[in-house]
């Protein structure tokens, strides 16, 4: 009989990496979640029109990453390529625009997208992210940067670069849009990115093949082409960021990957991921509220990639996560006994001290071992005579010195010496 794999481009997170991955996933959401932002969830996919509104239909996650399929119903559906889209859509929908603003958010889930599947780029990958819309205020921008810049840093990164860069507005980008496509129509380009350049020439910017990069060394920049209103924006944001001791890269060139950034854009990169060197990044959207049926607001948020993030934890030689699966093993060394040590076990995990217990009816030899394994810092071993003697026996497994404990006395001995 065939066995079943992942399908392609995907992968299990098993242990033991599944404790660093899931440690990743809570430090990335530590600070939104003690900086005032709530949590929302989204489903994993929604109507297809609402992708290509919100992201973009000249992006590549529209034109060729989504995964779309037709319902029992006949309607269009795409599994969620990025989270932006789905949270506005909720805020819409349940009015919260039309409440106090700003609304702050965060959320953590997969992602979907058709890709070539290489080193740190999956079809499907888990982001955490955040969402504020309401405020323009170039603080809401810096207090975004540093939710991002403080996870990473709690994580013990110390090799991320922060690029950065301001996209301008609807009324300096159309002057730059110009400036670029007349450049870009000097170029050797073939025809698909010809094409790119006449719907969105932002988007070749991000190209990444070496024959089209070369060609861009002399194109326009952004920066050049920036109203008073956009550059004002832009260097307090960069004064706030310096406040904040966050250091940055000025990349005139960042664009990303989706249509509605405005303004402010930021990407945290790590030079140990290769190519892929992307672990997280976001910026403002002024007006896509709008364009999904809100009201008019700004809006500014980020995504950060937890797989990635993982990879630069590894790439620097991070231990992250508990190393340990729990803190107390329990054998019981006979059937008699294993009544009082099911108990003792629901009463650890109650009190919150990680246990497991010995269920495979294994001789002392063997359920040591898998004491071992454990990595238990602490093994408790209770067989007939222990319970007439009403004790049990406590081993630390790092010393190998073992003592009789009384029963009565035994959870509290336990948390004593764990502390």
């Amino acid at each position: 009989m065939n066995t079943f794999s992942a399908p392609k481009g995907t992968f299990d997170v098993i242990p033991p990496r599944s404790a660093s991955w899931l440690a990743v996933k809570e430090a990335l959401s530590a600070p939104p979640r003690a900086s005032g932002y709530a949590f929302i969830e989204t489903p994993i996919f929604e109507d297809t029109a609402l992708f290509v509104r919100g992201v973009g239909e000249s992006t590549d996650v529209v034109s060729k990453e989504m995964y779309t399929f037709e319902d029992r119903g006949g309607r269009s559906l795409t599994l969620r390529p990025e989270g932006t889209a789905s949270v506005l859509r909720a805020i819409v929908e349940h009015g919260l625009d039309r409440g106090g603003l700003p609304v702050k958010v965060w959320y953590a889930g997969p992602n979907f997208r058709y890709e070539r599947p290489q080193s740190g780029r999956y079809r499907q990958h888990t982001q955490v992210g955040v969402e504020t819309v309401g405020s323009a205020d170039p603080a809401i921008d810096a207090e975004v940067i540093w939710l991002a810049s403080h996870a990473y840093a709690n994580l013990g990164l110390s090799e991320l670069v922060l690029l950065l860069n301001s996209l301008g507005c609807k009324e300096c980008r159309p002057r730059y849009r110009e400036a670029l496509q007349e450049f870009l129509s000097t170029l050797d380009l073939d025809d698909a990115t010809r094409e790119r350049a006449a719907k969105n020439p932002l988007r070749v910017l991000d190209d990444k093949r070496d024959t089209v990069k070369s060609q861009l060394v002399d194109a326009p920049l952004i920066v050049d082409f920036l109203c008073e209103d956009c550059r004002a924006h832009h260097e307090q944001l960069k004064q706030y960021l310096s406040d904040l001791d966050i250091s940055w890269v000025d990349e005139p060139r960042l664009v990303r990957g989706l249509d509605y950034y405005t303004r402010t854009l930021f990407e945290f990169s790590h030079p140990g991921l290769g190519a892929q060197s992307a672990i997280g990044g976001g910026g403002r959207y002024d007006g896509l509220l709008e364009t999904l049926g809100g009201k008019p607001q700004p809006g500014i948020g980020f995504g950060l990639g937890v797989d990635r993030t993982l990879l630069a934890c590894e790439a620097e030689g991070l231990e992250v996560g508990a190393a340990t699966r729990v803190d107390v093993f329990v054998v019981a060394m006979t059937e008699g006994a294993k009544t009082l040590t099911v108990k003792l076990l629901s009463d650890l995990r109650a009190l919150q001290v990680r246990t497991d217990m010995e269920y495979a009816g294994k001789g002392l030899k063997g359920a040591m071992k898998s004491a071992d394994r454990s990595g238990a810092k602490l093994s408790v071993i209770i067989g007939d005579r222990e319970v007439e003697a009403g004790v049990a026996e406590v081993k630390n497994m790092a010393t190998g010195e073992q003592q009789p404990v009384s029963l009565a006395e035994l959870i509290d001995y336990v948390k004593g010496t764990l502390k």
